[in-house]
C-alpha cells in the first residue's frame, strides 16, 4: 500500500508518504493544526511519538518560505537520510523572501542544507521505484524564474503508483507554470494526474487554468488556514471529475470535488492492489 497524509497544517504545507517498500518521505515542514487549534502541532513528532518513526528517508522542501519550513527546528529528531531542495537558490534569495523574525528556522534551514549532498548514488535513493516498493517520483523546477518571488522556485512532485497520479508543487504561480507547460517531460508527468495539492494554498496567485488542459483530477486538495479573499476553491471544485470520499468517524461517503484541512482536517490517501484490482482511498476527518 502507498499511504499519503495531508496534514491540517494551518497556513502551511507538509504531506507524509509511506511507501509499499516502507520507505518514509515528508515534503515540507508545516505545523499547527486549524482543527485541533493547536499552534503547536508538529507533524515530525508526531511521526516520531505516534508512528513510531525513528528516521526519515527522505525530506523535500519544496521552497524556503518560512509556512514550508516552520517544524525545521524538530528536523534532526528523525535523522532524515536524504534532503532534497532547490539548491540553486542562494542565502541572500532565501533570506530577503523570509522576516527578520524567523531568522533562527531560516539559520537552520541553511545549516542543513550545507549538510546534506544531493544527488545521492541510486541505491540510496529512496524515490527510485527499485527502492520503495514500485512508486515513481518525479520533480520539476524552474530555476529561471526571477529570484524575487521564490515562490516560482517550488519543486513539483508527482508521484504514480498503480496507475494513479498525484501531483504536489509548493507555491508555484504564473511564472513557474508557465515554464513548466513549455516543457514536455513535465507536461508527459503531469497528465493524467488524479489527485492535485492546491499550488500556493488554494490561492488566484497559484491557479493555472492551462493545467487542467493535460488533466481533469478526481480530487483537488488545498492545505490551507482560514479563508482569504484570493481563495479559489470555487475555480478548483470546476476543474474536477470528483471521488467518493470516505469520513473516517463514521464511514460514511460522500462525493468531493475538493477537500480543504480548514473544513476536513487531515486527509488520507491510500493506493493498493487487491485481487488484480487497483484501489483509491481517500478519508478525512
Amino acid at each position: 500500500m502507498l499511504e499519503m497524509v495531508f496534514w491540517d497544517v494551518q497556513h502551511g504545507n507538509s504531506t507524509y508518504i509511506k511507501t509499499p517498500g516502507n520507505k518514509h518521505i515528508v515534503i515540507d515542514l508545516g505545523v499547527g493544526s486549524y482543527i485541533g487549534r493547536n499552534t503547536n502541532f508538529s507533524p515530525l513528532l508526531h511521526l516520531k511519538k505516534i508512528y513510531q518513526i525513528s528516521s526519515i528517508d527522505e525530506v523535500i522542501i519544496t521552497h524556503p518560505h518560512t509556512d514550508h519550513i516552520d517544524d525545521i527546528l524538530n528536523f534532526d529528531e528523525l535523522n532524515p537520510k536524504v534532503l532534497r531542495i532547490p539548491s540553486h537558490l542562494s542565502e541572500n534569495d532565501i533570506r530577503n523572501a523570509n522576516p527578520s523574525s524567523d531568522a533562527i528556522k531560516i539559520d537552520k534551514y541553511l545549516e542543513i542544507s550545507r549538510r546534506y549532498i544531493f544527488p545521492v548514488s541510486d541505491k540510496d535513493n529512496p524515490t527510485l521505484p527499485s527502492n520503495n516498493g514500485g512508486v515513481s517520483f518525479k520533480f520539476f523546477s524552474t530555476p529561471n524564474c526571477g529570484k524575487s518571488n521564490i515562490n516560482n522556485h517550488s519543486i513539483v512532485t508527482i508521484i504514480e503508483y498503480l496507475g494513479i497520479k498525484v501531483t504536489i508543487p509548493g507555491d508555484n504561480e504564473s511564472a513557474s507554470w508557465k515554464e513548466l507547460l513549455q516543457n514536455q517531460s513535465f507536461t508527459n508527468a503531469v497528465s493524467g494526474t488524479n489527485i492535485l495539492l492546491a499550488s500556493h494554498h488554494g490561492r488566484e496567485s497559484g491557479y493555472c487554468s492551462e493545467l487542467f488542459d493535460y488533466f481533469s483530477p478526481n480530487l483537488v486538495i488545498i492545505s490551507d488556514g482560514a479563508a482569504v479573499e484570493t481563495s479559489v476553491t470555487d475555480k478548483y471544485r470546476n476543474a474536477a471529475s470528483g471521488w467518493d470520499v470516505k469520513k473516517r468517524s463514521d464511514a460514511s461517503y460522500i462525493k468531493r470535488y475538493c477537500l480543504t484541512t480548514r473544513n476536513d482536517g487531515t486527509i488520507v490517501v491510500k493506493m493498493w492492489n487487491e485481487n488484480q484490482t487497483n484501489y483509491l482511498d481517500v478519508s478525512i476527518e
